[in-house]
C-alpha cells in the first residue's frame, strides 16, 4: 500500500469510527504518515470503534505511528497491552460497575461501582491510566433531587481513593434522545452540580461534544462556561457520528 496522506488517514479513521465498516485502505498498513505534527493537542483514539477490524497490538501500532499517544476505553487486563507502543490508556474501565444505565444515581449500584473504583484506582495510578470512567444511569423512577443526592453521596464515598492516587474519576454526560434513552446524566447543568458539590479535583465530567451537540448545542459556550468542571472530551460528528 503507498503511503497516506494525511487527509487519507483521517478519512479513513472517520468512516473506521462508523464500528461496521471494513476498511481495505487500512488493513495492515505497511507505512503510515505521522499525522500528529506539533502535539498542541492531547488526542486519543476509542478503540471500541475499531476493535471489530484490529486486534489491540495491531491497533495500537497503527495508533502510535499516527503520532497519538493515547487510546481511551480499555479494560485493566488492555492497558498493559498498549504500553510496549508508547502509549497509555487515557480512559480506562474500573474492574467493575462501569455499566451505563446502572449508575450512581441509584444507590443500589453504589457497592459494586465503588468496589471496582477501589479496584482499579491504584492500578491505573501505577499504570499511569490519568482517568476512570463512571457513569449517572437511567433515570427510572427516581426523582432528579434524589438521583442529584445519590451521584453526590457515591461520589463522596470513592473522591479519598481518587485524590490518594493522583487519578480522576471521569462521570460522563450521554444523551438521551438518540443513543441511551432515560440516561440521567443527559445535560450539562445535571453533572456540573453534582461535580461541584462533590468539590474534589479527582472528581470531573467527562464532555462527550458528541452527546451534547444533540441534546444541548452551544458547545463552545458551555465548554468554556464550565471548563473547571471537565476533565476530559470525547467528540464526534453530528449526525451519525462520522
Amino acid at each position: 500500500m503507498s503511503k497516506m496522506n494525511r487527509r487519507e488517514a483521517m478519512l479513513g479513521l472517520s468512516a473506521a469510527a462508523l464500528g461496521t465498516l471494513v476498511l481495505p485502505k487500512f488493513a495492515r498498513p505497511a507505512a503510515l504518515e505521522k499525522i500528529v505534527k506539533r502535539g498542541r493537542l492531547k488526542q486519543s483514539v476509542s478503540y471500541w470503534c475499531y476493535q471489530r477490524n484490529y486486534k489491540l497490538p495491531e491497533f495500537a501500532k497503527i495508533v502510535a505511528d499516527m503520532g497519538l499517544t493515547a487510546i481511551d476505553l480499555l479494560n485493566e487486563e488492555q492497558w498493559p497491552v498498549v504500553k510496549p507502543y508508547g502509549l497509555i490508556c487515557s480512559m480506562g474501565y474500573p474492574a467493575e460497575g462501569a455499566q451505563i444505565p446502572k449508575g450512581l444515581n441509584d444507590k443500589a449500584n453504589h457497592e459494586v461501582i465503588i468496589r471496582g473504583l477501589t479496584k482499579s484506582l491504584p492500578v491505573a495510578a501505577r499504570m499511569k491510566v490519568p482517568n476512570l470512567i463512571a457513569f449517572f444511569g437511567n433515570r427510572g423512577s427516581i426523582p432528579e433531587a434524589e438521583a442529584f443526592d445519590n451521584c453526590v453521596a457515591g461520589l463522596n464515598r470513592i473522591k479519598k481513593v481518587a485524590e490518594d492516587n493522583g487519578v480522576t474519576i471521569c462521570v460522563e454526560l450521554l444523551n438521551s434522545k438518540v443513543d441511551h434513552k432515560d440516561y440521567q446524566g443527559d445535560h450539562t447543568p445535571f453533572g456540573v452540580r453534582v461535580i461541584q458539590a462533590v468539590a474534589s479535583p479527582r472528581v470531573k465530567l467527562l464532555y462527550d461534544i458528541y452527546h451534547m451537540q444533540i441534546m444541548e448545542g452551544d458547545i463552545i459556550r458551555t465548554i468554556r462556561d464550565n471548563r473547571q468542571h471537565i476533565a476530559h472530551f470525547h467528540t464526534g460528528g453530528v449526525p451519525g457520528r462520522h
